[in-house]
């Protein structure tokens, strides 16, 4: 929500392209994910462990892990700011309040009546997004124009369109759907169900959502005054003027308050669940060290309340990071779908879908680190962004050179 809304009001139409790009790929990912997960019927560290080693597993973890912790402190940033826009209490406060039920819940069993709740505001502003559509004047040339891919120039266009994508193919996603396959019991036998809850799921209702949503704000929101650093929540909620009136802006926020808590209540499980399948510890309430790892995670999160700069460029922002991580997530994914660890290597449609994605999250990666580089080398920020793209740089090139080297010493069948 809040990157396509920041790609609609910053650059018109331009940036379609991308936003039809995102729900193709990210629905490719998971693809690739559900297939892991089905074929192995384990999650992905435990896979990449033993067959690839410790420290790829590792690697891997720490990816996932500073990707979504990141995530999970702006999340929480906007989820108590937009708490303090509603009620007038201050954001910390609620902050603060936020980590505790969110620990209370998630480790208690507690969380489920939370998250439904928001799940049913996020659907009311889902669905007045898509009504929105029949009020506002889209311009159909300009949408065709924007079906053309270029990026804006400037920093603000390399980050926006990383971080839609980042939004829609994020490391956290690839990793954390593999262990979804095994939660639900679903084996090679549920093949056709699995394919068709990714298609359903991601390239569907993502893609719509995600449609409706970028051309609204681009029929409402875009102006030449918007910049992508400048757009706030209470700005964002013009765009469903044409729908909700005077009660836009309210409708907006509670829907973006429901996004946010159930984005975290989800968001939460990754770190504590990819570290502990890494130790060997239980993933379920029932191992009291997973548990208090889980409730530490939500705690945690709170420091997000205290925070400074606007939500919405700072969770763009975060998800271009996430972007940065996630070649090395697809490229472990796709080593493992053509080597030992799956009985049914993958077929040639799928590895051409794999590398077309690898392909395209890199490049945007790259020209989101370039642009960070070339800004403000000086900014601390901008250095520990490039400094983390030359390590995973540098480990995806290592995986690559040894799928390589064994694929090229293993020998052909007769």
């Amino acid at each position: 929500m809040a990157t396509v809304l920041t790609a609609g009001a910053t650059f018109g139409y331009a940036m379609l392209w991308v936003v039809v790009l995102s729900a193709v790929l990210g629905a490719s990912a998971q693809y690739l994910s559900m297939r892991l997960g089905l074929l192995t019927e384990d999650g992905i560290v435990s896979v990449v462990e033993r067959e690839l080693g410790d420290g790829w597993a590792w690697v891997l973890v720490a990816d996932a892990v500073l990707a979504a912790g990141l995530a999970q402190l702006v999340i929480m940033q906007g989820l108590a700011n937009v708490s303090a826009t509603v009620t007038g209490v201050d954001a910390r406060v609620w902050g603060v309040a936020w980590a505790v039920v969110l620990a209370a819940g998630l480790a208690g069993r507690g969380y489920r009546f939370v998250e439904l709740l928001a799940k049913g505001l996020v659907a009311a502003v889902v669905v007045a997004f898509l009504a929105s559509l029949v009020l506002v004047p889209i311009d159909p040339a300009a949408a065709a124009g924007g079906l053309v891919p270029r990026l804006p120039a400037g920093v603000d266009g390399a980050l926006v369109a990383a971080g839609i994508l980042g939004g829609a193919v994020h490391i956290t996603l690839i990793t954390m759907h593999s262990y979804t396959m095994r939660a639900r019991g679903w084996t090679t036998r549920d093949y056709g169900l699995a394919t068709f809850d990714v298609g359903a799921s991601m390239l569907v209702a993502f893609g719509v959502y995600s449609l409706a949503i970028f051309l609204v704000a681009a029929g409402v929101l875009h102006g030449p005054e918007v910049a992508a650093g400048d757009l706030t929540a209470v700005a964002a909620a013009q765009a469903l003027g044409p729908i909700a009136g005077a009660n836009a802006r309210w409708l907006f926020l509670l829907g973006l308050l429901g996004a946010a808590v159930s984005t975290l209540g989800g968001n939460t499980v990754v770190p504590p669940y990819l570290v502990a399948d890494k130790l060997g510890w239980g993933t379920d309430l029932s191992d009291g060290r997973y548990r208090a790892l889980l409730a530490g995670v939500a705690l945690f999160s709170g420091v997000g309340a205290f925070l400074g700069g606007a939500f919405f460029p700072l969770l763009v922002l975060v998800l271009a990071f996430g972007l940065v991580g996630t070649p090395f997530a697809i490229a472990v994914v796709l080593v493992l779908l053509n080597g030992d660890a799956v009985s049914e290597p993958n077929s040639t449609l799928a590895n051409l879908g794999g590398v077309v994605l690898f392909a395209v999250t890199t490049v945007l990666a790259a020209n989101f680190v370039r642009s960070r580089a070339l800004s403000d080398l000086g900014d601390p920020l901008s250095v520990f962004v490039v400094v983390f793209a030359a390590a995973m740089g540098a480990a995806t090139l290592g995986l690559l050179g040894k799928f390589v080297r064994e694929a090229v010493g293993r020998p052909t069948a007769a």
